[in-house]
C-alpha cells in the first residue's frame, strides 16, 4: 500500500494514503514506527502523536502482505515550554489565561508551549509566529463563559496619516467588532497547531446561542481565528461548542487542517465548521466536521471588503473528509463577494447533511464575485436532503427580501452583478435523496455558465419517508418532494451517465437552459 507523507511537525506526522477509495480502506491496516504498531484502523489520513523532535523515524505501513516504508526526520524544537510551569493549574475552575499567555509570548523561535492532561479555563489567547501549540492527550482548552471577559478586536482602525486602514474584526463578510477568540493568530506565520487535545469554546453553558442574532457588545467569537496568517498547521485537534463558526481562517495563505474533528451541537446557530474567507491555497484532509450550520463554508466578503481589500479565495483542496449533519456539506457562499475559484472537493462523505455541493450568491455581491472552476468528485453521499443545489436569490442579510434581490425578472448588469462559472460534479453516489437531486436557479441577467454533472447514481428515500423541502433558499419558490433535475437560468447544463430511481418525475425540468446535453440519462 503506497502513501504519502503529507506533514511532518516537531512531534508528530501525517500520511495519506494513495487510494481511490472515499475516505477509508474497506478493511484494516496498520501503521509502524521504527517497528511499533502506532495505528491500526482504516482511514486514509492519519497522524500520529507522541514522536520526539529533531529524530530520524522509519514508518511503515502493512496492509495484507503488502508493505511500504519512508524514513522522515520530524521538525526541529528549540525550547518545550510547559504551562504548569507559569502557574497555569489546569483544574477546570483556575483562571489560567495569564499563565498561559505568559508561556506564549516567553516562548522562543521553534519553541513549543506545551499543555498537559487537564481542564484549561481561559479567554482569548493570542498566539505568535514560529510556535508550536500542543494539546497533549487529555489536554482541554475551555472557553470561559462570562463575554464580558473577552477584549473586543474592532473592525476597522484607520491609519494615523489616513490613507490606509487595519482590519481585525469581522462578521458574516464585514470589517466589524468582534469579540476575540478562543484561540487568535494575528499576522503570525510559521505556526502548528497540533493535538491531540481539544478546544472547546464551552458556547452551551455560556449566552453566545441565545438571541444569537443580536450584537450585544460585539458579534460572537469564533473558536479559532487566523487573521492575515501564513503557513498555519492544525493537525490532530478536536474543536467544538463554538460560539460561532468554528475555525475561521481569514485573509491567510498556505494553510493545512489534517484530521481534525469538529463538533458543534445541530441546533447550534451559525456554528459552520471550518470557513476559509479570503484564502489561498488551503489544505482539509482527513477532517470530520458535525455542526448546527454549513460543515464547510468558502467565503471572500461582502462588497466592502472585496472594494477596498479584494483578495480571491483560491486553490482549497478538500479530500478524505467526512461532513456530517449541517445545512450543507462543502458550500460556496454566500459572503463571496470577492470570488472563489479553483476548489476541488474528492474522496469525501457526506452524511445526513442537507445539501451536498451548495453554492449560494446573489445580487448585491458585486461583478469580482465570480465563481469558478469547482469541482465535486469521487464522493459518497448518505441521505443527503438535496445533492447538488446552486441558487443565485440566496435571501441573506437585512436586504435579502427585498425587490432588488428576490425580483426573478432581468435586473441591469452592473458593478453590483455577480457570476457563476463552471461547476462540475462527477463519480458521486447519492442515497436516500428526499427533495431534488439537482436544483440551479441563476439570475435571468447572468445565467449560470456552465453545469457538469456526470457518472453519477442517486436514488430517493421511499415517498412516505420524504418531508417537501425548498432546495433553494429563496422567495417565491415552491417546495420539493422527489425532484430529478431542475434548472433555470443556465448557458450550458450537460448530464451524461446519470441514474435516477424513485423520483416523481422522468425528465428534467428546463426553464431558460440556452444549451442542454442529455447522455445516458436513464429514470428507475
Amino acid at each position: 500500500m503506497k502513501f504519502n507523507i503529507l506533514e511532518i511537525f516537531n512531534r508528530s506526522v501525517t500520511i495519506e494514503l494513495e487510494t481511490d477509495s472515499i475516505y477509508q480502506q474497506d478493511e484494516k491496516y496498520t501503521i509502524e514506527i521504527d517497528g511499533k504498531v502506532v495505528y491500526a484502523g482504516k482511514q486514509n489520513v492519519v497522524s500520529i502523536p507522541d514522536l520526539l523532535p529533531d529524530k530520524d523515524y522509519s514508518i511503515s505501513v502493512k496492509m495484507g502482505d503488502t508493505v511500504e516504508t519512508r524514513n522522515f526526520t520530524t521538525g526541529h524544537e528549540s525550547y518545550l515550554l510547559d504551562v504548569t510551569a507559569f502557574g497555569a493549574k489546569g483544574d477546570g475552575v483556575t483562571m489560567d489565561t495569564a499563565a498561559i499567555q505568559a508561556a506564549i509570548c516567553a516562548c522562543p523561535k521553534d519553541g513549543t508551549v506545551y499543555l498537559p492532561k487537564g481542564e484549561y479555563l481561559v479567554t482569548p489567547l493570542f498566539l505568535k509566529s514560529d510556535m508550536t501549540l500542543w494539546l497533549d492527550k487529555g489536554a482541554v482548552i475551555l472557553g470561559d463563559t462570562d463575554r464580558n471577559h473577552y477584549p473586543v478586536l474592532p473592525g476597522m482602525t484607520r491609519a494615523t496619516d489616513e490613507k490606509s486602514e487595519y482590519n481585525l474584526g469581522t462578521w458574516e463578510g464585514n470589517p466589524l467588532n468582534c469579540y476575540a477568540s478562543l484561540i487568535t493568530a494575528i499576522d503570525a506565520q510559521n505556526l502548528d497547531i497540533i493535538g491531540p487535545g481539544t478546544i472547546d469554546g464551552n458556547a452551551g453553558n455560556s449566552d453566545w446561542w441565545v438571541n444569537a442574532k443580536v450584537k450585544r457588545g460585539a458579534w460572537r467569537p469564533f473558536a479559532m481565528y487566523l487573521v492575515r496568517c501564513q503557513k498555519v498547521r492544525v493537525q490532530n485537534v478536536r474543536v467544538q461548542n463554538s460560539p460561532c463558526w468554528t475555525v475561521h481562517p481569514y485573509y491567510s495563505d498556505d494553510l493545512a487542517f489534517l484530521n481534525l474533528y469538529i463538533h458543534n451541537p445541530s441546533d447550534s446557530p451559525n456554528t459552520d465548521g471550518l470557513d476559509p474567507e479570503s484564502c489561498k491555497n488551503v489544505l482539509v484532509a482527513g477532517t470530520t466536521i458535525s455542526v448546527g450550520d454549513d460543515c464547510m463554508a468558502i467565503k471572500s466578503g461582502k462588497f466592502y471588503m472585496s472594494m477596498e481589500h479584494h483578495k480571491v479565495t483560491e486553490n482549497i483542496i478538500i479530500r478524505n473528509c467526512r461532513f456530517e449533519r449541517g445545512h450543507g456539506s462543502v458550500t460556496v457562499g454566500s459572503e463571496v463577494a470577492g470570488g472563489v475559484k479553483n476548489v476541488r472537493v474528492t474522496q469525501c462523505i457526506f452524511d445526513g447533511t442537507d445539501r451536498g455541493l451548495r453554492i449560494k450568491t446573489r445580487r448585491g455581491r458585486g461583478e469580482r464575485s465570480v465563481l469558478d472552476d469547482i469541482l465535486f468528485e469521487n464522493i459518497d453521499m448518505n441521505g443527503v436532503h438535496m445533492p447538488f443545489t446552486v441558487n443565485m436569490f440566496y435571501f441573506c442579510d437585512p436586504d435579502g427580501h427585498t425587490d432588488y434581490v428576490q425580483n426573478q425578472e432581468p435586473a441591469p448588469v452592473d458593478e453590483m452583478t455577480p457570476a457563476i462559472g463552471s461547476i462540475t460534479g462527477r463519480n458521486i453516489e447519492c442515497k436516500g435523496a428526499s427533495a431534488s437531486i439537482v436544483c440551479a436557479v441563476g439570475l435571468p441577467e447572468r445565467p449560470i455558465e456552465k453545469l457538469v454533472f456526470e457518472n453519477i447514481n442517486a436514488s430517493f428515500l421511499p415517498e412516505n419517508e420524504r418531508v417537501p423541502e425548498r432546495p433553494v433558499m429563496m422567495d417565491n419558490f415552491d417546495e420539493m418532494s422527489g425532484r430529478s433535475i431542475y434548472a433555470k437560468n443556465v448557458k450550458e447544463l450537460v448530464v451524461s451517465n446519470v441514474n435516477i430511481t424513485g423520483s416523481v418525475d422522468s425528465e428534467p425540468e428546463l426553464i431558460g437552459v440556452e444549451h442542454a446535453t442529455f447522455e445516458n440519462v436513464k429514470y428507475n
